[in-house]
């Protein structure tokens, strides 16, 4: 068995980046996770106008918000085994396809007939099944092709995308939304996806990488052992942390345009829906360099690990509650960039640490810890809607929302496995058996 572990340790090491390869690979994933993002979030900043539009209620804005998560729940497994068996960057590519076609059609789509609800509803949960795929790929990607030293500042610089798609759409977004209507903002995001997909195809997919979908390389693990998996305590600890993240980063991605415009009636809608997420992009590679710095300097894995999931998850959350109970435009504005901004070290705790657990069926393993993040996606938005509109200004010195309790039910559980010592526990397969392990 010796030798035969030594040629796949060698075969992983041939199948990882060059530095050339890897800086390109970068760079174009983060944009991709930006523009993925772009599209995720364009109907947040269109909702109020959509629903004037349209006539929506807040019940019925609050369904078409959801609807997205309706669909991203349940390719989240399906994605990662993809990506595990024929590559991270055939599913990327494809499902990037669909969604920006989809993007870039959504307002032909309300133009079908009258039923505007269920046509954008479906068009959302659609979406939310082609972006499901994304990130476990993408992490089955990584694991495969970059080195354990780097994983952590790569992933944290393609997961900042996700801060500048959101800061793009808040930004850019807002202006088209003023200046063109909510129309040209999925144009806008769609056209640019297409424009990725096209770019990726062409200058980084080689003609190996764009072979036949059916015929995984040798070096790939053939099937999944899922009774090893789920019987690690690690493994459970991975599920319950990219809950708990989840579960905060929903609501304020979701919610946090609402809270400001309904607390802070008059304040400049550019001003929140920029700062968080333009402080947490640099924050994001920050934590990824401090991650592989801390490593390279003797520090144990597990246990940097643990130390981004404090700062991600327990230290985030406390800013979170503090962004309700704020009765200043400033400070909530404070409030939630810093709050953003440190669950940013979420990547380069819980996603990274899920490639240390089992770099050989990463993408699966991710996309089960994925799924449990994204069910927090539908009862956030719909079951915190109704407090989300309703202001204590009967009291002006405790302007509190429902944005408050929603972070507050997320909080509670993003601080507990943050303290929890098992979720960075030990290495469940290791990456120098990636062909046996799974």
């Amino acid at each position: 068995m010796q030798p035969q572990d030594e040629a796949r340790r060698d075969m992983a090491e041939e199948a990882r980046w060059s530095r050339p390869e890897c800086q390109a690979w970068t760079g174009a994933l983060l944009l991709g996770t930006c523009l993925l993002y772009c599209a995720r979030a364009s109907l947040s900043i269109c909702a109020a106008t959509m629903s004037q539009d349209f006539g929506w209620n807040k019940k019925e804005a609050g369904i078409v918000l959801s609807s997205f998560f309706w669909g991203y729940c349940f390719t989240q497994v399906a994605g990662g085994h993809l990506g595990d068996r024929i590559g991270g960057e055939k599913v990327i590519l494809l499902s990037a396809s669909a969604w920006g076609c989809l993007t870039a059609a959504t307002p032909l789509l309300s133009r079908l007939g009258s039923a505007h609800l269920v046509f954008i509803t479906s068009s959302r949960v659609l979406t939310g099944l082609l972006q499901g795929v994304y990130f476990p790929a993408l992490t089955s990607l990584l694991a495969q092709k970059v080195r354990e030293s780097e994983r952590a500042f790569t992933y944290s610089t393609v997961g900042s995308g996700s801060q500048l798609g959101t800061l793009v759409t808040g930004a850019v977004g807002s202006l088209l939304l003023d200046w063109y209507g909510w129309q040209s903002v999925f144009y806008f995001s769609g056209g640019l996806t297409l424009l990725w997909v096209g770019y990726v195809y062409r200058y980084l997919l080689s003609g190996k990488d764009c072979g036949a979908l059916g015929a995984p390389p040798a070096a790939r693990p053939s099937q999944v052992p899922w009774r090893q998996l789920f019987r690690k305590p690690s493994v459970w600890a991975a599920v319950l942390s990219q809950l708990s993240s989840a579960c905060s980063f929903f609501i304020l991605l979701s919610w946090l345009p609402t809270f400001f415009q309904e607390t802070f009636p008059h304040s400049k809608g550019w001003v929140f829906n920029v700062v968080p997420w333009l402080v947490a992009a640099p924050t994001s590679l920050f934590s990824g360099f401090l991650a592989d710095h801390l490593i390279s300097q003797g520090y144990r894995t597990i246990t940097v690990r643990k130390f981004m999931q404090v700062m991600g998850l327990g230290l985030s959350s406390i800013f979170a509650l503090c962004v309700g109970h704020s009765s200043s435009f400033l400070k909530s504005v404070v409030f939630a960039s810093a709050s953003i901004g440190l669950q940013t070290f979420n990547h380069s705790g819980i996603s990274v640490n899920i490639q240390d657990l089992a770099p050989s069926c990463a993408g699966f393993l991710f996309g089960v810890a994925n799924t449990a993040g994204a069910l927090a996606g539908p009862p956030e938005e719909n079951v915190k809607k109704p407090t989300a509109t309703l202001r204590c200004h009967s009291d002006p010195a405790h302007p509190s929302s429902g944005l408050e309790g929603g972070v507050f039910s997320g909080c509670v559980r993003s601080v507990t496995p943050a303290l929890v010592p098992s979720a960075s526990g030990s290495v469940v397969f290791p990456s120098h058996r990636p062909a046996a392990a799974c």
